[in-house]
């Protein structure tokens, strides 16, 4: 049974290849939607799938990639939308 979360990364996330690691790490994990930058500095993200994948996204978001530094993400349930594969947006 899938399920989704809607996840905002704050702190230092921007320029630092935040949103393609994640897609590389959501993909090898089996997870679904999608990812981006906002104006405001923080990264969004939609992930969808089983919940043990899922859930394995999230924590690697509270760290990120080497030269992220995260200092807090949000997360909250969403409904999933039968997304086909994992996108990178603005």
């Amino acid at each position: 049974m899938a399920i989704a979360k809607r996840i905002k990364v704050h702190g230092f996330v921007h320029g630092v290849s935040f949103r393609a690691s994640m897609a590389t790490v959501a993909a090898a994990a089996g997870v679904r939607g999608w990812v981006r930058n906002l104006p405001d500095g923080t990264v969004e993200a939609f992930l969808e799938g089983d919940e043990r994948s899922v859930k394995k996204v999230v924590g690697w978001a509270k760290t990120g990639p080497p030269r992220a530094r995260v200092t807090r993400v949000d997360q909250e349930d969403a409904s999933p939308k039968d997304h086909k594969d994992f996108r990178i947006y603005g």
